[in-house]
């Protein structure tokens, strides 16, 4: 796989280091050496965790897939997939990184998604909002490589700030890799019922909840009725989880976006 973008040193300038490396399977993004996105020019879909970030949104109906937020928009990979599957909704993504959206529009088609594109810092941004969402997936890390994690400002009360800004009937998306359990449990105060999705060949675990209870058999159930996602489908593990459930394992793997 050759590299034909590539911009910062974080050793030399405190610049994360972002390439996007080609193959003939597609493109992807890495952020100090962390794999964040994916792009089959051609596909609106990944085949990885970006689905299942995305996947969500058709649990609502169709015309609730009107405001979409996507925070840690990084290549937009998820954005991608939402636009595919709610074509007419107002996505808006939030990525701090200018040589990110950089890279994202040069090389990874980010321009063409009709995303309202925020420059800011996730925490920044949820601090002042004050607008609500139909679907919010929150897709935040820093570090990198093996030590890649959720920054600590977002664990409980942020979570909780974001679920107060779902629309009624709104729904919830997080993307965590070892802070899954603490997340599944502050889901478990604010929802019913926590959708928990994994993906064959990630460590991530996406945890989705919602006023109205998320379950594995009613997304089940819309992802048969989506043929975009047909071939996702049977990469993906779903569990239902209730307040006495015990937590997902927790994993390491890679940040997404």
């Amino acid at each position: 796989m050759a590299a034909v973008y590539a911009h910062g040193a974080r050793r030399s300038t405190g610049a994360a280091r972002i390439e996007v490396r080609v193959s003939p399977r597609g493109r992807e993004l890495r952020i100090d050496g962390t794999f964040a996105s994916w792009w089959a020019p051609g596909s609106p879909v990944t085949g990885g965790v970006w689905d299942a970030l995305a996947a969500p949104v058709l649990m609502l109906p169709p015309a609730r897939r009107r405001s979409l937020l996507v925070l840690g928009l990084g290549g937009g990979s998820v954005a991608r997939v939402l636009r595919a599957l709610a074509p007419r909704a107002r996505i808006v993504g939030v990525e701090r990184d200018p040589g990110v959206l950089r890279a994202a529009r040069r090389r990874l088609g980010l321009s063409a998604l009709g995303v309202e594109v925020v420059e800011a810092d996730a925490r920044v941004y949820l601090a002042g909002l004050r607008r609500r969402f139909d679907l919010i997936v929150e897709d935040v890390f820093v570090g990198s490589g093996r030590a890649v994690h959720k920054p600590d400002w977002l664990a409980g009360g942020a979570l909780a700030r974001l679920a107060r800004r779902l629309a009624p009937g709104g729904l919830l998306v997080s993307n965590s890799l070892d802070e899954a359990p603490a997340t599944a449990r502050t889901f478990a105060e604010r929802f019913p019922a926590t959708l928990c999705l994994a993906v064959r060949g990630f460590d991530n675990r996406v945890l989705v909840g919602g006023s109205a209870p998320c379950t594995a058999a009613a997304l089940r159930r819309a992802l048969a009725r989506e043929p975009l996602l047909a071939g996702t489908l049977p990469r993906l593990r779903m569990r239902t989880l209730t307040r006495s459930d015990r937590a997902p394992r927790s994993g390491t793997g890679a940040r997404s976006g």
